[in-house]
């Protein structure tokens, strides 16, 4: 899965971006909803709406169920998802071209605005990306549940084995030939990666006391899952919405230091556009309440393990907690 917190965002390279990769979904195909929960917001009218999305699988369907949402309270939606990466989504939204995308707060503070660290408390960095960007002309609305960072998981099976591990605090209560990583080359290497989150829980890396680096499986994206799952390492890099956590049956440790930054998953809307028509955060407000880790990951494996359409991953379950019919 193509993952929120790895792209630069290159602001200059906004036209290059723009008329290179274009703003246009993969798929445009959208299928029909009624009123539910959701329901046409009376003088919207048929007013126009322009709906983007990166191009990795939980973008596609949190666009697909942002673009039925808004076709049903009365917008003519322009579907403008999968969009080649985060530099160009933030771009088409700076500019005007993009209304209304779903964004994640980690990234929001990190990729965008530049700031230095990240923070682990979900709502305190709600709020400040919210804040700080509201100078942007960038309203974000209050964020989903969901927070798909970083962590660890571990086979389930294994959990018994390994002393009920639950927590990272626990990997480090481990004997030392027990503390077996599998993480990607892109965590570890960075600055707010594998070593230091090593550091922060007392196991650092290269220590034989720590995490010997022969303890240490560096591998290509995706792979890791597979590896955990054969045993190949008990601990390996996963993203916390990730839809191989439940086909692999992985589960997930605590980061009970609070080292990963929050990545909530929040609609993000031009404040031009939420200004004009504010029952926009009415609409979402019936939707974001909804979205926890359990239900993305099993909206998320629906895609890349069922094989399932985003568009009908979106609907169906829209459909199921009654949003729309």
């Amino acid at each position: 899965m193509g993952t929120p917190r790895t792209c630069a965002v290159v602001l200059p390279l906004v036209g290059a971006l723009l008329t290179g990769c274009g703003l246009q979904s993969a798929s445009t195909f959208t299928p029909q909803a009624s009123a539910g929960a959701i329901a046409p917001i009376a003088g919207v009218d048929g007013a126009p709406i322009t709906v983007g999305s990166k191009n990795f699988t939980e973008q596609l369907v949190l666009g697909k169920i942002a673009v039925i949402a808004l076709q049903v309270a009365g917008f003519d939606v322009a579907d403008s998802t999968s969009i080649p990466g985060a530099a160009p989504s933030r771009a088409g939204q700076l500019s005007g071209k993009i209304d209304m995308q779903w964004e994640y707060t980690g990234t929001g503070w990190l990729n965008y605005l530049a700031m230095p660290e990240g923070i682990p408390d979900q709502q305190e960095q709600y709020a400040a990306v919210r804040d700080a960007d509201a100078a942007n002309g960038i309203s974000w609305l209050p964020p989903a549940e969901a927070n798909n960072t970083y962590a660890f998981g571990v086979r389930s099976e294994s959990i018994a084995e390994l002393g009920g591990v639950a927590s990272l605090s626990d990997v480090a209560a481990l004997p030392v030939e027990q503390r077996t990583f599998c993480v990607e080359s892109e965590f570890a290497t960075r600055s707010d990666g594998f070593e230091p989150m090593l550091e922060t829980y007392g196991i650092p890396l290269g220590d034989p006391q720590g995490v010997p680096r022969g303890n240490v499986r560096v591998l290509d994206t995706g792979a890791v899952y597979t590896a955990t799952d054969r045993g190949d390492c008990n601990f390996g890099e996963v993203f916390t919405t990730d839809g191989r956590l439940e086909s692999l049956d992985l589960t997930v440790l605590e980061d009970d230091q609070g080292y990963f930054p929050a990545y909530n998953m929040a609609p993000v809307v031009r404040t031009e556009t939420l200004d004009e028509h504010p029952e926009i955060a009415d609409v979402f407000a019936e939707i974001t309440p909804l979205l926890t880790d359990e239900v993305m990951i099993g909206l998320n494996g629906r895609v890349d393990v069922g094989g399932e359409d985003p568009a009908d991953v979106a609907y169906e379950w829209m459909r199921s907690v009654g949003l729309v019919s």
